[in-house]
């Protein structure tokens, strides 16, 4: 069997999620982010447990691709999927859009604040231009869609909201700007917890460490030189795959994480629990989840041919 059949032969079987079939039938999940990277996984894995997926990014052709995969992966309820290009930084796209959603899909059950940027720099060397881009981005694109799906839909009837964090315990080096914005999100989902909670709106975050996703090929290849040494530094010595990053955001969206508010659930092989006093020996055995079948892991973690 050749490499392309051998994919083609994956694809048609299926998301396999560790979840129940139809979970989120007759729910509508707004994802941010959701044209590339752990956004585009995730929206393949509740599209594959029944939800209905509203698709949000700057780039239209993008967000036309990944509903093009979901009309060919999960056919019967595809047609519902929606593209609804928006720049979440800016607050009256984010109104119309969050509008717009409830409009076409009349419903709104689940946010995954997925979207956010960043670039390697030490603090010294980041403008105020560079600082801001970030943590518009990262930060006040979150509080942004967040309130307009409450404020427009989640305070009437309930629901469940997910935010990105990073590995920022212990500050961020080399992204001190997004590790500011993040702490700034681990703030507001504790604040939106507390605030939306008489609502029914649960307001939680998942905290990704070194996923191997195709954003990391976006950096230039000394960066990406560094983070082929990271895993490492991760005891269980191996880097993330998105369906590992997904699959907590999806539990975190579903009925099951009911008593669950105001929380971050880590992802990161428990990089934050190694330190410099105890050597972290290789790997003996390590095991990863990987459900999503067109997965490709970046190129940029593969060591150059010499």
């Amino acid at each position: 069997m050749t490499d392309a059949s051998h994919s083609q032969s994956n694809i048609s079987q299926g998301y396999r999620s560790v979840f129940r079939e139809g979970l989120f039938a007759g729910q509508v999940i707004v994802v941010t982010g959701a044209g590339s990277g752990l956004g585009r996984c995730t929206v393949h894995e509740l599209a594959a447990l029944g939800a209905t997926v509203a698709l949000l990014g700057r780039s239209a052709d993008k967000l036309a691709t990944v509903q093009a995969e979901l009309t060919a992966d999960h056919p019967a309820p595809a047609t519902a999927h929606r593209i609804y290009p928006c720049d979440i930084r800016n607050e009256q796209q984010v109104r119309d859009t969050v509008a717009a959603v409830i409009r076409d899909l009349g419903r709104i059950d689940g946010l995954f604040n997925c979207a956010g940027g960043q670039f390697p720099a030490p603090l010294e060397k980041i403008s105020l231009n560079g600082w801001d881009a970030v943590v518009r981005n990262n930060l006040h694109g979150t509080f942004l869609m967040s309130r307009e799906c409450y404020t427009q839909w989640l305070q009437h009837h309930g629901g469940a909201i997910v935010n990105m964090l990073a590995d920022i315990w212990g500050g961020m080096p080399g992204m001190g700007h997004s590790g500011a914005a993040r702490a700034g999100v681990w703030n507001f989902t504790e604040t939106a917890a507390c605030e939306w909670g008489h609502a029914g709106v649960r307001v939680n975050a998942v905290a990704p460490g070194w996923i191997a996703s195709a954003g990391m090929d976006s950096y230039d290849e000394h960066y990406r030189a560094l983070l082929r040494k990271l895993k490492h530094n991760v005891p269980l010595q191996r880097f993330g795959t998105e369906s590992e990053l997904a699959g907590a955001v999806v539990f975190l969206l579903s009925e099951a994480s009911a008593f669950i508010n105001g929380s971050v659930i880590r992802v990161d092989g428990g990089v934050p629990n190694a330190r410099h006093s105890w050597p972290l020996p290789a790997a003996e055995r390590t095991f990863e989840y990987n459900g999503f079948p067109r997965y490709q892991p970046p190129t940029g973690l593969q060591e150059p041919a010499d």
